[in-house]
């Protein structure tokens, strides 16, 4: 490959249960033969992302086009796990003609961009832009996420943490990165619910930019690829809360994973999910289940007591019809409660 030619490279971020895996998916689904590659980075220590994008099958990125990353945040691990996830794609034959990198949900993407200054980075990709999706059902009823009321009163009784809300400072951040922002869930909104989400995106934005309102995240590949921004090199000028700051971490939240049976029926388990996320401080559920008598994946995604579920594609031959849920919420989570409850 000519050095002179790099490689573009979308930065897909946004919070918990936005839809941003669900939006990559359907640009696959729609490359329109323009050769992709995919690197998703989990927060979390399983590849549930990553496996929703396997199951496309769709030959603009196969399989090995789709690396999976376990660390929840790119920037912090630049030369163990961003070099190498490069050096792998860029390595194909034939050359991709875009990769799309998607942030875990607790991802600060500027520190992720300022990665592409690094040398073994700088000379081979370019960021062609920073999208941002949103939660448009969210952010009309006053949040950045659903159901974060329970995490607001455990803040607000403890006297001993800063009141600063970390999750809206992270919701700040990425806006204020953001190259195009995708406002999703669309069809959760009457003309009221809209105008109050898009209030909430433009007033966060320090800047001009490109608002899109889509469904199930179905945005036309062509208005998400190929902007040509090279973010890198204006990255200085994206103001955020942790400039002045060394270095980040996401202490104020825990993953873990909880292996799953096969279920006698998806709205039991769905329940299950609901009911959990009531109690608990679960921001987010993902993964898949196997139903007893059916031959196909069911996947599971929710977001606090929002539960949605379908069927993705067949389970394999060879594939243990083992379910498997990545559970994500705030510090100090009862692993052993949730993960009691999820097994019914």
């Amino acid at each position: 490959m000519s050095s002179l030619v790099r490689v573009p490279c979308t930065i897909v971020t946004g919070f918990l249960g936005s839809g941003k895996t669900t939006l990559i998916r359907h640009v696959l689904a729609h490359a329109n033969g323009r050769r992709l590659a995919v690197i998703v980075n989990e927060f979390g220590d399983v590849g549930i992302d990553g496996e929703i994008l396997k199951g496309c099958g769709d030959a603009s990125c196969p399989e090995e086009n789709i690396v999976e990353l376990a660390n929840g945040c790119l920037c912090c691990t630049v030369a163990d796990e961003f070099v190498p996830a490069l050096d792998q794609i860029l390595a194909r034959e034939p050359r991709v003609d875009h990769i799309v990198i998607e942030t875990s949900g607790l991802a600060l993407p500027k520190p992720l961009v300022q990665a592409f200054h690094w040398p073994a980075i700088k000379s081979r990709v370019t960021v062609d832009g920073v999208v941002v999706v949103v939660d448009g059902a969210a952010l009309a009823d006053g949040q950045v996420s659903a159901d974060l009321d329970a995490l607001k009163r455990q803040r607000a009784a403890d006297q001993a943490l800063d009141h600063d809300d970390p999750i809206e400072e992270v919701f700040e951040d990425q806006i204020a990165c953001a190259d195009l922002v995708v406002l999703n869930k669309r069809d959760l909104l009457d003309p009221s619910g809209l105008d109050r989400a898009m209030a909430a995106v433009t007033n966060a934005l320090p800047r001009a930019v490109g608002i899109v309102t889509v469904a199930d995240g179905k945005v036309d590949p062509k208005a998400l690829l190929g902007l040509g921004v090279g973010t890198e090199d204006d990255i200085d000028n994206r103001m955020t809360h942790h400039d002045s700051e060394l270095d980040h971490d996401h202490d104020d939240f825990d993953s873990f994973v909880v292996p799953l049976a096969e279920v006698s029926d998806p709205a039991s388990i769905a329940k299950r999910i609901a009911r959990l996320a009531e109690a608990h401080s679960v921001l987010r559920v993902k993964g898949f289940a196997a139903v007893d008598g059916k031959p196909m994946r069911l996947l599971i995604q929710a977001v606090g007591p929002r539960v949605s579920h379908y069927y993705d594609r067949l389970w394999g031959a060879s594939e243990a019809r083992q379910g498997s849920l990545v559970v994500i919420g705030l510090k100090g989570l009862d692993r052993a409660t949730i993960a009691k409850s999820l097994a019914g």
